[in-house]
């Protein structure tokens, strides 16, 4: 079952934040920015938004790829997370001043404060959620994510969810992923941005 699509709770937090007055718009303007947790489907969905709206679709982490040209597992293991995170900004930056598009981010873009303040200000933030059943499941289907080589999914993920919930909640949209169809979350996209 589709959770309700939220925009009332995201738009008090950010308007007392004084960052993404957006959300009191009807509609909205410039790109969508996908954010959440790995396995929510940022990409999948980003990818069925984009159709819908008439949009380009890009995912971020193929961009950084790209940028890079190396995997965003051999950019952790050779040159750390930190290095990663500033490339990411960087080429998310990019990718909102250019035309209006939909952006699948990864998972840990949203936390990094310089990445989240930036979408904020120029993008409408949508966070993907999910039960951490359903994204444990989703995980173990795609290889090549780094931080959980060599770990338990569930275990990071819980620990992920508890950490990053609070960076996810600042955006002013918030709607949850289930094991249906990947169409009804966007039908609850497209509900909370009132298309």
């Amino acid at each position: 079952m589709i959770g309700v699509a939220s925009r009332v709770g995201g738009c008090i937090a950010a308007q007392i934040m004084l960052r993404n007055d957006k959300c009191s718009q009807p509609g909205f303007e410039g790109s969508l920015v996908l954010v959440g947790l790995m396995g929510v489907g940022k990409s999948t969905i980003g990818r069925r938004l984009a159709a819908r709206l008439g949009l380009p679709f890009v995912d971020a982490d193929e961009e950084i790829e790209k940028a890079a040209g190396m995997t965003i597992q051999d950019m952790f293991d050779r040159h750390g997370e930190p290095a990663f995170r500033d490339g990411e900004r960087r080429v998310i930056q990019r990718l909102i001043d250019g035309s209006r598009k939909v952006i699948a981010t990864g998972g840990g873009a949203f936390v990094n404060n310089e990445t989240r303040e930036l979408i904020l200000e120029k993008a409408t933030a949508i966070w993907l959620d999910a039960d951490i059943n359903i994204l444990v499941n989703r995980v173990s289907r795609r290889e090549g994510r780094p931080l959980l080589k060599g770990k338990d999914p569930r275990d990071v993920l819980t620990s992920l969810a508890k950490e990053r919930a609070p960076f996810y909640a600042q955006a002013p949209i918030r709607v949850m992923s289930s094991d249906s169809p990947h169409d009804a979350t966007v039908d609850s996209i497209m509900k909370a941005l009132g298309q």
